[in-house]
């Protein structure tokens, strides 16, 4: 989902669709296409980059091609990825991306999908 305006903000989630487990992935995706409305409300152009647990992504490719795609003031990484134990390392490639491909943006880390501009606005101008 891109804002209107150039995207200051790229925020990297999983894609609730591509989460492998029985559970119902819509409660999670409207949250997180609600989080990223907000952008649009306070006029912040936004770009996300969704990437799935189900082995369809090359992770580093994808994110690091979302990383090069703009000079991000800041870079918001969802909790899906932090808040599991399972997913420690994959945090970890994620966050030496965006030291490596963004080295001048900020990093911040939303609570929730509803609490993503709310992350990113501590550090944009």
């Amino acid at each position: 989902m891109d804002t209107a305006g150039t995207p200051r903000v790229l925020v990297i989630g999983l894609d609730p669709y591509r989460v492998p487990g029985p559970w119902n992935p819509e409660p999670a995706a409207r949250a997180v296409e609600a989080g990223l409305a907000k952008f649009a409300e306070h006029g912040v152009g936004v770009a996300s980059c969704m990437i799935g647990l189900d082995g369809s992504d090359d992770v580093d490719v994808v994110v690091a091609n979302a990383l090069r795609a703009h000079p991000w003031e800041c870079v918001t990484v969802g909790g899906g990825l932090r808040h599991s134990d399972d997913q420690v390392e994959l945090l970890e490639r994620i966050i030496n991306l965006v030291r490596r491909h963004a080295p001048d943006a900020a990093i911040a880390f939303n609570s929730s999908p509803d609490t993503t501009y709310e992350a990113a606005a501590r550090w944009i101008g």
